[in-house]
Order: C-alpha cells, then sequence, then structure tokens
C-alpha cells in the first residue's frame, strides 16, 4: 500500500477549511488500509492510524517565519530566510524520504511561508518523494497578497509550473484560474472538490451508521422508507411489488422496513417468510431490506426511535400501503422530516395528511404506484439535488473516486 503524506502550515485538531479536508482525506485513506502521515507546523495527532509529525516552522505564524517573511515584502532576500530554507528541507528529507507521495496543501501557491516553499522545491528537484500541490489559494492572484510579491526569487516559485507535480484544485473555477497563472493546459490540473460528511451533519446514530454501510443506503436512487411492523394488514408485499416495478428505471431503488413481525399473531412469522419469498421471486432480494433480520450473531435487531428518526432524514420518501390504521403516526413524521408521502388511501391518511399525500389504492395495480413515485422524483429537484450531493460530494465518494486515483496514479506527464 502506498505510504502517503499531507504537509500543511497546520493540521487538525486547528479548525478550517484545508485542516478539514486533511482530518477526512486521511482518516478514510487509513480505514481504507493506506499508511497515512500528517506532517504540520501546528495541530496534533488526531487519529489512532495516522502518524503525526510536528515541525514548528512549517507553521506561517512561527516567528522566524514572521520575520523572514517581513524581510521579503520588503523585497529582502536575507541570510535568514535562507538558513531557514535549508533547516526545513534538513528536517523534511529523512519525513518525506520514507513517503510515496505527499499531498502538499497551498504552500505551493501561497506565500505565507516562503522558505517552507523553496525547501519543498529544493526536495522536489532532489526527487526526495512525488508532490501533489493541493492548491486552494494563489497568491499571485490575490489582490490582498499582490504587494508582498515580487518578481524572482523566491515569489516566482509560486507562479511556475514545478516539473513532475501533480497539480489539484477545487473548483473548475479555480482550475481555470490556476491554468492561466502558471501557463499549463487545464487537462493537466484535476479538480477534487471539499465534500460533506453525511454521518456528522445528520447526526446519525452509530447503529444507523451500520445499516447504512452494510445495506448501502447511501448508494440508493431513490431509499423508500416503510416504518411499520411485520404484519398482514401493513400490505408489505404491495411495497415489495412497487421496488421491484421502479427497478428498471431506478436500478438503485432501496426499500427499508424497519419493524419485527407483530408479536401478538404467530401467523406473522409466516407473513415474513412469504414477503422474502416474494421479495427472491422478484429478483429483489438485494434491495428490500429487512432491518429486523440484521441483529449481531444472527439475532434480532431492534431499531430505536433514534434510529428511525435518521432514516426519515436519510430516505427520499415515505412508503405507506397500510390497508388498516388507527391513525398513522408515520405520516405525522414524514410531515416533519419533509419527506413525500406516498400512502394507501384509506381514511386515517386523508385525515392526517389532508390533500398533501400522494395517495394509491392499496389493492391496485403496483406498477401504476412506481410510475407516479418515477413522476414526482423526476420533477424533484431536491431529490435531483439530494442525489447529486450523496454521489459526488460525500468525502467517503471523493476519496475512492477522486483522491485515491491520483495517489496511485503516478506524476504528471
Amino acid at each position: 500500500m502506498i505510504n502517503t503524506g499531507m504537509l500543511h502550515f497546520a493540521g487538525p485538531p486547528v479548525v478550517g477549511g484545508v485542516e478539514s479536508t486533511i482530518y477526512h482525506h486521511a482518516r478514510l485513506l487509513a480505514e481504507s488500509g493506506y499508511r497515512v502521515t500528517v506532517v504540520a507546523g501546528r495541530g496534533e495527532k488526531f487519529h489512532p492510524e495516522v502518524a503525526f509529525q510536528h515541525i514548528p516552522e512549517i507553521s506561517s505564524r512561527h516567528p522566524d517565519v514572521l520575520s523572514a517573511g517581513s524581510s521579503l515584502a520588503r523585497e529582502e532576500v536575507t541570510e535568514k530566510f535562507e538558513q531557514l530554507r535549508d533547516q526545513l528541507a534538513q528536517k523534511l528529507k529523512p519525513i518525506l524520504g520514507e513517503l510515496d507521495v505527499c499531498i502538499v496543501h497551498n504552500a505551493i501557491t501561497l506565500h505565507k511561508n516562503l522558505p517552507l516553499t523553496a525547501a519543498l522545491r529544493c526536495l522536489s528537484d532532489e526527487g526526495v518523494t512525488r508532490l501533489i500541490a493541493w492548491c486552494h489559494d494563489f497568491a499571485w492572484q490575490d489582490r490582498l497578497y499582490t504587494s508582498d510579491l515580487h518578481p524572482g526569487y523566491p515569489w516566482d516559485l509560486l507562479r511556475t509550473p514545478w516539473p513532475d507535480v501533480r497539480y489539484v484544485v477545487v473548483s473548475n473555477h479555480r482550475r481555470v484560474r490556476l491554468a492561466r497563472l502558471l501557463g499549463l493546459a487545464e487537462a493537466q490540473i484535476r479538480v477534487v472538490t471539499p465534500g460533506v460528511d453525511v454521518d456528522q451533519f445528520l447526526k446519525l446514530e452509530p447503529l444507523t451508521h451500520q445499516l447504512v454501510e452494510s445495506n448501502n443506503l447511501l448508494d440508493a436512487k431513490p431509499l423508500m422508507l416503510l416504518p411499520a411492523r411485520i404484519t398482514r394488514r401493513k400490505n408489505i408485499q404491495f411495497a415489495i411489488r412497487i421496488t421491484a416495478a421502479l427497478k428498471n428505471q431506478y436500478p438503485g431503488v432501496a426499500l427499508v422496513v424497519t419493524g419485527p413481525p407483530g408479536p401478538h399473531n404467530p401467523k406473522n412469522i409466516a407473513y415474513l417468510q412469504e414477503l422474502k419469498d416474494l421479495r427472491q421471486e422478484l429478483e429483489v432480494d438485494q434491495k428490500v431490506h429487512f432491518l429486523f433480520e440484521q441483529g449481531a450473531s444472527g439475532r434480532p435487531l431492534h431499531v430505536p426511535d433514534a434510529v428511525i428518526a435518521d432514516l426519515y432524514s436519510l430516505a427520499d420518501l415515505l412508503l405507506f400501503p397500510s390497508r388498516r390504521e388507527g391513525f398513522g403516526i408515520p405520516i405525522l413524521e414524514a410531515g416533519l422530516a419533509r419527506l413525500p408521502v406516498f400512502a394507501a388511501d384509506i381514511a386515517p391518511v386523508r385525515e392526517s395528511a389532508g390533500q398533501l399525500a400522494q395517495v394509491f389504492d392499496p389493492d391496485g395495480d403496483p406498477a401504476a404506484v412506481a410510475n407516479a413515485i418515477s413522476g414526482y422524483l423526476e420533477n424533484d429537484r431536491a431529490y435531483k439535488l439530494r442525489k447529486r450531493v450523496l454521489s459526488q460530494f460525500t468525502w467517503r465518494s471523493i476519496v475512492r473516486h477522486k483522491l485515491i486515483p491520483i495517489i496511485e496514479e503516478g506524476p504528471r506527464a
């Protein structure tokens, strides 16, 4: 496995956008089996599987760096600058020499520590390790900084392409600007955006995370929630048939049934087996998930209310085909979660949802309900944006599909 480094003026737990990127990249690479080392001027060890190397002079706020920066702003390249550059190169060389690749955040295009930039250039020229320049900000294109910059060395290091270094930016807009600055073709610069942490943002329970991972629920398109015990009056077979009817247009469709078999009628166990047989017959074994079956060591799983609430946050719609209800609390919960409701046309649903639910005949045509769901989703921008985020902009997706290929591809041609 590739030994990967990440270098920045500061690392986690320092709060900042770059530091957050380092945190998520490092932890997810470590979880994928990579050996990861973070090298920074501030911060500390933040993950048991991620090594941390502290070099104080890497910090943009180190007194020696600030002193060198003041002289450089006056266009003075002093002996102290050269000493600090050489000192940093000496400290970094054995660390970088152990790495197959090192991602350098900002130090190759931002002037916050020019002795560090110059030291990295020396080590890059020596071939100590392969560098990836992760460029968030460009000093030469920022009016706040141009008064501190001057033609020549070391400032020109920030606006000339380094040999055998792969450049990465965080957006297409930044790629256009960096290509113009460095005189590179846009195709030579990769775009890897920041992301979102679904678990953290939605405050998911650990059990929710486990269920999401084991059932690939973040990849579901759409994810349909049926929060009910497994009893005949819940008409779950109709929901399974709807799922089967949807799979041609939505191959990623998934149905989650949260409850266990009802406890008061022994025939419910036989009903569960009928549902599992139907699931197999309709070839939706991997699309219809009975959470009751997913306890540790084969034991029944009790799904707490907090996990049910999480599933409402993750789902794309409530599917509620029940033939009989006293009232139908899930309709109210879906309303709080801003979840579209597709429910049986029965009196309790009409009472709780009024005209605001999509209703259907619970003994009607599952394909017709599937078509209604499909038509709704095709026009639902919120659904499309959610799926765009989940497929392209989660940290896990970004690391898997964008970061790892760059790490493993070798130097820029």
